[in-house]
This record gives structure tokens, C-alpha cells and sequence, in this order.
């Protein structure tokens, strides 16, 4: 069925008369409200321009209106019904009730009605007949005020016999040397006390009003914040205070009937030992992590209060697990179970042995912990002064090693000094004997327990009198050893002669730890020693002078008649077409025997002089090629007597060297006689030479026989070179000569493959080696 358009039409009409009406309601209600709020805004001020803003609102104050007849409470209900007792009330009587009670004195009515038709003020004390103090309040305080057309009462319940009222109370307050003042609802102050007009510097509350001076705005938010939220308020404030910068602990109290009382309490000093004791506090925990040892400190319900950063490194433990102060069983717990603690078989026990040093006074002895990681730590347990226990934990692994290697040298070097032969002792700077050898004890002829029984220095010296009678000596030994000048402790050796006819020599030496070392030697069969291989070394050196004074005479001696038979041979020689052939060979062997005899004797002295350290080099320059060529020229007769073939190799040109051109020319005659005599007829011998690194080498090789290998490790030994049919000395000569030039020799050979010998030259020859007139030139 379709609706009905008229029934529709007519809902229509009255949903809209009903939406309307109920708009009309809320707009009266709204205007209602703000006339309300206007009329108490109203009456407030008017209240506050009669009766004044005291303390004594706060403190149990009723504020009554009386308006044409009415009685209205404004504020103070819990205050009304506690002047309602003093008036013979029941306390739950209203405020029209309570001023008909004030009616009730002829006197007070008067009053009243004066206060009401003419707006006097009054002020009197009302209670009723027969009414004990013990029961609640003895009598009202009564304050009547004008303001216009309106009349207004404030009833102030006395507190009870000897006690303030209301008023007293507010004198009490405004006593107080620390700031109070009660704010408004938001938090303005309407009334204040001395102390705080005093720190804002004004003589009134309107005085600081009109110059806009606050105490501290966040004080007054606080008190805002009571009086809004109906709840105390707390707050420290920092504010300067004649100049000075001063703490103060505010406390904000909401107030029955709306605004707050604050009181603000000088902190100043509190605040800054508070400050000191974090400062000291954060200070000691900076040291306490600058610590190479692991700190841990418990608080009183045994639970971690503070941990240095080697505590978490020694345990491995994470820091974020320790920042959450875990307690000391807990700890413990974790590090069993990472096996970090000393193996136990009863880990219960040892928990409870370590949670019970909470209840001991005094700190226990320090322990040794032996870690299955290897390490030992040293534990040391000291109760808190604020409770609790502090834990410090050393790592001692490495001065336990550090211990043991230490003692391990001692003994070592207790073992090692018995096996010295030298008597050896070591006295500390303060004189006491600290070490000593066996061969201290036989030195002297002590015993080890004489030696423990003198102790120092002096009762070691008094031992060792039976042996070394001088005093100044032990007296100046002792200065070595315990006086502290360093000049004094120096190094200082010598030689003493005991009275049993030793020669015995010491020593001292200052240790790096500040004790000294003193050493005796028994050096008597070392002296003596000395003494014949002096007397040896003399005999030897008269033994070379003769022998060098015989060499010299038998030379001169020898030298004379050979040159007669090498000269009459050369005569024969020369007139050998009158003589037979057989003449002839004779003389030749004779003159060529001479020569060669003459060419010993030369070598023998200069062997001699090389010897002595008499031979002189004259050095120059020698051309190193002109020099075998001059040399193979030499010994062209002795080549074709011998059917050797001797030949020179130049190429490249060696140069030429600083020498002496005659010495090196003998080295050369005796190298090639050597080969000549060593090499079979048809053989060939020869001479080169090549620069290289510094050096000239000269080599005399040749093909003849060769040199046994037993001969050559001293081929340049003298008088070895006899099976080769030399004297034996040409060649030790030629070694000699090459090494006054500050060159050496060597030998290269193979028996019947020949022998090679190699000079090897310095480009110049050494200084020393020539003699003095000759060093300027060659200089």
C-alpha cells in the first residue's frame, strides 16, 4: 500500500516544530549558563572588593552573600560546616540556618542590620551558650563587608583552645623566611608573604603588580597547574636572588574553593652538594674505567650498581646485558655456563660462599683464581660504604710468568755463578749481601754460615781480614758499593796481594737494579805466566838479532869470495879459446854456480829483512806489458838451456801499476825459473797478465810436471821446494814480495797437467809498505 502524502506532510511539520523547539532550549540553556558565569564573575569581584584575599580563605574561611533578604554560600562549604558546631548547629546546616544563628545575640542582629541596610562593617566573635571546646570549634570569627548593593560575611572557625585561627596563622606565614603566596586559578599570586615580596624586590603585592615583577614564572605555572588539576605540584627552580643564582624547591597545594598556596624552600646548598656528589661520582667512575683492572660494585639487594669497561672485557660479557643490573647470582650463573669461573664440584656451595660475603663486616682475604682458559686472576672483596660489595679482579697471568721466569734466572744465574771460577759477591745499595758463589766461600776460606751471620758488607769484610789486612782498602771497596753518589758507584778495578803471597785482582760493577758486583780473581799463576813468556819473548827477540847479525856476517863473509870466483871465472871465460874443452865446461859450471849462490844469499837477506820489517818498496809506475817482456828477455839463456819455449801474452795491454819495479822483477825471475826447471824439453811457458776489479793479475803458467797435492797446502813454505830442485826459498820470496805490495798468490795445478801461478796487484800499493821517503811520491 502506498503512503499516505498527508500523514507524511504531517510528520514532516512536527519533527521540524520539535527540532525547533529543542534548538530554542539549548540557546536559552547557553544563555542561561553565560549569564551565570557573568553573574559569578560579578559576584567574585564584588566578594574580593569587600572582603579582601587573606590568608584566611585558605584556612578555613565561609564566605556568605546577603542579598535582599537571601543567604547564599559562596565558598568555604567544609569551613561552614565547621562553624556550625560553635553555633549549636549540626554540621550539616545551611547558610541560612547559620546566619539566623548569628541573629540569634541582640547585638550581633544590630549588626548585621547595619551591615545589610547601611553597609557598616562589622567584626565581632559568635558562639553558642553552653558549647565545650573539646567538641569541635569554641566560636566563629564574624567579618562583615559591603560592596554596593551587596552584603557579604566571612565566618573563619576558630582551631580549638591554644591553637592559631585563621588570621594568626597568616601572620605565622608571613614570618617564614622562605617564600609562600597564594595563587589564583591561574596561577597569579593574591597574596604573598614578606620573604617573597623580599626576593622580587617590591613593599607590596600591588607594588609587584604594577611594576609586573614575578617571583619565577614557572613557580606561578606550577601553583596554576595545582589549582587546575586539583593535585600537588612539585617543581625546582633555579632564580636569581639578589644577584645570586639560587635553587628553590616549590611546592604547589590546590586550595577548597579554588586557586593554590605555594611555598618555596631555599635548596640552594642541598642542590650543590648534590651536584659535587654526582660530579665525584661520575670523576670516580672516569677513573675507575681508566683502570686496567676489572671493577664491579653490588648494591645492597645484590644487584650490579656499576661496571668499569674492563670488567666486561675481562668476562667477555655483552654491555648491553650488564646495563640491565643484573643481579650478582645471576652473574655468576652466566659465567658458568661460559665456563669462566674456577672448576668447582659443587657450584652450589661455592654460589652461596660467594653471595654470603654480603653479611660480613669486614673485608675478607684476597683469592686466586684459577680460570680453565688458563688464566689466574686475584680477587679482592671490600663492603661498599653505601652497602653492598665491591669486587675488583686482577689478571695475574702474566706476572705469575713474569715470577717464575724471574726465579728461573735466579737459579740460573745462582748455578752459573757456582761454575765461575772468580769470587763473586753482590751487596744491594743498603750494604746487605744478596748473592754470592761457591767460589766466594773458597776464596776467602768462609762458610756459608759465617756469610749469613755477617750479613753485610762490613761483617763480610771483617771475614775476610785473616786474608787482605788493609782497612783503607775494604773502606774505599765498601764508597763502590753504598754510597749513592754515581761518581762514587763507578766502575773500579785493581790488584791487591794477600797475606798468603796471591796476586789477586777485582773488580766492581754497578748493577742496573742499584746493587754492585765485586769479583776476585786469583791471577798469581797468570802473573807468573806472564813473567817467562816475557822473559821468553826477550830471549826470542836476542835470538833474532843474532840471528840476523850471523845472517849479515855470513853474507858479507860469503859475498867476498864469490865475487873473486864469479870474476876469475869471467876471466877464464873470456880466454877459454887456450883451454881444452873440458876447461871450458868446468869454468862454465864454476861461474854459473857462483851465480847461483849469489842469488841464495840475496834471497836469504831479503827474507831477512821482509822478517825484521826493514824492507822498503820504492814504488813507481811500471808498465805492467814492458814487464814480462823484460822478464822473458831475462831469462833467455835459461829457456834455451832448458829447450823451453817461454812466451808473452799482452793483448789487451794490462796498463801500468804504482810498484816497485825491482822487486817485481825478482818475483818474476823466480816464477819463471820455477816453471823452467818444472817444465820438460819442448815444453812451453807463459807470462800474461789482465786487469780486472781493481787489480792486475800476472800469470806464470807452464806444462811440465806438475805439483802433488800434498805438496801444494805448502808449496810457499819455506825450504819445501827442494824436490823441485830449487833452495826451497824462491818461492816462500815470491809470497813475501807480493804481499809487501798488499797482493797475494795463489797456486792453480794438477799433477802432470802443469802449474799456473797467479799474482794478483793492486793497482797501488799500500803506503806502509814503502818507505818514507817515498810515501810523499807516491802521496
Amino acid at each position: 500500500m502506498a503512503p499516505d502524502p498527508a500523514l507524511i506532510a504531517s510528520a514532516g511539520a512536527v519533527s521540524l516544530a520539535l527540532a525547533a523547539a529543542l534548538l530554542a532550549l539549548a540557546q536559552k540553556r547557553a544563555a542561561d549558563a553565560r549569564v551565570a558565569g557573568l553573574e559569578g564573575r560579578v559576584i567574585d569581584a564584588e566578594r574580593r572588593a569587600a572582603v579582601g584575599v587573606s590568608a584566611a580563605d585558605v584556612f578555613d574561611s565561609a564566605v556568605l552573600l546577603l542579598d535582599d533578604g537571601q543567604v547564599r554560600l559562596v565558598s568555604g562549604a567544609d569551613a561552614l560546616r565547621r562553624c556550625a558546631p560553635a553555633l549549636g548547629l549540626p554540621p550539616e546546616a545551611d547558610a541560612l540556618t547559620v546566619a539566623a544563628a548569628l541573629s540569634a545575640d541582640p547585638d550581633h542582629a544590630r549588626r548585621l542590620k547595619a551591615l545589610a541596610n547601611s553597609g557598616e562593617p562589622c567584626d565581632f566573635e559568635a558562639s553558642a551558650p553552653g558549647v565545650a571546646a573539646g567538641g569541635g570549634s569554641a566560636s566563629v570569627s564574624v567579618e562583615g563587608r559591603a560592596s554596593g548593593a551587596l552584603a557579604w560575611l566571612r565566618l573563619t572557625p576558630a582551631v580549638g583552645e591554644g591553637l592559631p585561627s585563621a588570621t594568626r596563622l597568616a601572620a605565622f606565614l608571613d614570618a617564614l623566611p622562605a617564600p609562600a603566596w597564594l595563587a589564583e586559578a591561574d596561577g597569579r599570586p593574591a597574596w604573598a608573604n614578606r620573604a617573597w615580596l623580599t626576593a622580587v624586590g617590591a613593599d607590596s603585592l600591588q607594588d609587584a603588580r604594577t611594576r609586573r615583577l614575578a617571583f619565577d614564572r614557572g613557580a606561578e605555572a606550577a601553583a596554576g597547574e595545582a589549582a587546575a588539576a586539583g593535585e600537588r605540584r612539585e617543581a625546582l627552580r633555579w632564580i636569581s636572588v639578589d644577584g645570586r643564582r639560587r635553587a628553590f624547591q616549590v611546592d604547589a597545594l590546590p586550595l577548597e574553593g579554588g586557586g593554590a598556596g605555594a611555598l618555596a624552600l631555599d635548596v640552594t646548598e642541598a642542590e650543590d652538594t648534590r651536584e659535587a656528589l654526582k660530579r665525584h661520582v661520575a670523576s670516580h667512575d672516569d677513573t675507575l674505567n681508566r683502570l686496567a683492572d676489572a671493577v664491579a660494585i653490588f648494591a645492597q639487594e645484590r644487584r650490579l650498581a656499576f661496571h668499569n669497561t674492563a670488567f666486561a672485557e675481562l668476562w667477555g660479557i655483552e654491555p648491553a646485558w650488564l646495563a640491565e643490573s643484573p643481579s650478582h647470582g645471576e652473574l655468576l650463573d652466566r659465567l658458568r655456563q661460559r665456563r669462566r669461573l674456577p672448576e668447582t664440584s659443587d657450584y652450589a656451595q661455592f654460589k652461596a660462599r660467594e653471595l654470603g660475603f654480603y653479611e660480613t663486616l669486614d673485608a675478607p682475604p684476597d683469592e686466586l683464581w684459577s680460570l680453565p682458559d688458563g688464566r689466574t686472576l686475584r680477587v679482592v672483596r671490600q663492603p661498599h660504604p653505601f652497602g653492598g660489595l665491591l669486587l675488583l679482579f686482577s689478571d695475574i697471568t702474566g706476572e705469575l710468568k713474569l715470577r717464575s721466569q724471574y726465579n728461573a734466572l735466579v737459579l740460573v744465574q745462582q748455578a752459573t755463578l757456582d761454575k765461575l771460577n772468580d769470587a763473586v759477591a753482590v751487596f744491594g745499595s743498603d750494604g746487605r749481601l744478596r748473592l754470592h758463589n761457591e767460589a766466594f766461600e773458597r776464596f776467602w776460606s768462609i762458610t756459608p754460615t759465617q756469610l749469613a751471620d755477617a750479613g753485610d758488607f762490613d761483617g763480610v769484610a771483617e771475614l775476610c781480614l785473616a786474608l787482605v789486612h788493609d782497612r783503607s782498602f775494604w773502606r774505599e771497596l765498601k764508597a763502590r758499593v753504598a754510597d749513592p753518589d754515581p761518581q762514587a758507584r763507578a766502575p773500579v778495578a785493581g790488584e791487591i796481594r794477600t797475606s798468603d803471597r796471591r796476586i789477586v785482582v777485582f773488580q766492581t760493577r754497578p748493577l742496573p737494579d742499584g746493587a754492585t758486583l765485586v769479583a776476585f780473581d786469583d791471577v798469581t799463576a797468570t802473573r807468573e805466566l806472564e813473567q817467562a813468556l816475557a822473559d821468553r819473548s826477550g830471549a826470542l827477540a836476542e835470538a833474532e838479532r843474532l840471528k840476523r847479525d850471523f845472517v849479515g856476517n855470513v853474507s858479507y863473509e860469503l859475498r867476498t869470495p864469490l865475487t873473486t870466483i864469479i870474476g876469475y871465472s869471467e876471466l877464464l871465460d873470456n880466454q877459454s879459446d887456450a883451454l881444452p874443452e873440458r876447461s871450458r865446461g868446468y869454468i862454465g859450471a864454476v861461474r854459473q854456480a857462483a851465480a847461483q849462490l849469489a842469488r841464495s844469499i840475496d834471497d836469504v837477506l831479503d827474507m831477512a829483512q821482509i822478517d825484521a820489517g826493514e824492507m822498503a818498496l820504492s814504488l813507481g809506475d811500471v808498465h805492467v806489458a814492458g814487464l814480462l817482456h823484460d822478464a822473458a828477455e831475462r831469462a833467455t839463456r835459461l829457456s834455451e838451456e832448458g829447450q823451453v819455449t817461454i812466451a808473452v801474452l799482452t793483448e789487451p795491454d794490462p796498463g801500468v801499476i804504482r810498484a816497485d819495479v825491482r822487486r817485481l822483477a825478482h818475483v818474476l825471475d823466480h816464477l819463471i825459473a820455477n816453471a823452467v826447471r818444472s817444465t820438460p824439453p819442448g815444453g812451453v811457458v807463459t807470462l800474461d797478465a789482465k786487469r780486472t776489479f781493481g787489480e792486475v793479475q800476472v800469470r806464470v803458467s807452464d806444462t811440465g810436471r806438475g805439483i802433488p797435492y800434498h805438496v801444494q797446502a805448502h808449496i810457499f813454505d819455506r825450504f819445501v821446494g827442494r824436490d823441485r830442485g830449487g833452495p826451497g826459498l824462491a818461492l816462500a820470496l815470491v809470497k813475501a814480495l807480493v804481499e809487501l805490495h798488499g797482493g797475494w798468490v795463489a797456486l792453480e795445478s794438477e799433477p802432470g797437467a802443469g802449474a799456473t801461478f797467479t799474482c794478483h796487484l793492486p793497482e797501488t800499493a799500500y803506503a806502509g809498505s814503502a818507505a818514507p821517503e817515498l810515501q810523499l811520491e807516491a802521496w
